[in-house]
Formats: C-alpha cells, sequence, structure tokens
C-alpha cells in the first residue's frame, strides 16, 4: 500500500552522482534518491552503500531508484518495492553517465569490491 509520508515531490535531486562518494573520489553501481529530501546515495551493492547510511542517520524512510528506465521506490519501515508519484526532474542521473560510475574511478576489479 502507498503511503506518501516520506516522499516530497518538489524537490530536485542532489546531484548526477552519490553526494558522498563524489564528497570522497570513490565510485558506485547503483544510485538511489530520498524520496523525501532528495539526497543521493549508492545501493547496498555499492561499497559505501550511502543511501542506506542517509536512511539510518535521517529517517527519511522512501528512495528511489535513480538509474534511466527504472521507477521504482522502496519503503525502508516496510521493506517493500511500490509505485508511486513522479518527482522533480531529472527522474535519473544522465544516461550518459556508465555503470558503474563516474568514469575514471571505478576500479578494473570493480565487480569484486560489490558487495
Amino acid at each position: 500500500m502507498f503511503d506518501p509520508s516520506g516522499i516530497s515531490t518538489s524537490v530536485p535531486p542532489s546531484g548526477p552522482g552519490c553526494a558522498e562518494c563524489t564528497a570522497e573520489g570513490s565510485w558506485w553501481f547503483h544510485l538511489r534518491r530520498c524520496a523525501e529530501c532528495g539526497h543521493i546515495g549508492c545501493c547496498d551493492n555499492s561499497p559505501g552503500q550511502h543511501a542506506t547510511g542517509h536512511e539510518q542517520s535521517t529517517g527519511h524512510p522512501v528512495i528511489r531508484s535513480y538509474e534511466p528506465g527504472e521507477d521504482w521506490f522502496w519503503d525502508y519501515r516496510s521493506s517493500s518495492v511500490f509505485e508511486g508519484p513522479n518527482l522533480a526532474p531529472p527522474e535519473s542521473h544522465p544516461a550518459s553517465q556508465g555503470v558503474p560510475g563516474p568514469a575514471g574511478r571505478v576500479p578494473p576489479n570493480w565487480q569484486e569490491q560489490l558487495r
């Protein structure tokens, strides 16, 4: 069941990549967007797991995929996927931004580093 709490449709994303990985000079696998504040963090398969870290530190309960062509939401409260509203654009990172990313910071053995 869709719970609109924890979702703001007017807040834009924080940027094209994981905020913490960008600050650290690190890399990510897939990106997730906080549906409440727009924070972009990396997925739980990424070494940093910053999207979940953001939820744990802020209590913001809902994320949305920030991958091109994906529009699913995840609710940490119920551990469930659901369909939700359109969020403020852009709804994904640039399609030209590779996965994993960003270009130039992905190690050659990146697959071995996934969680």
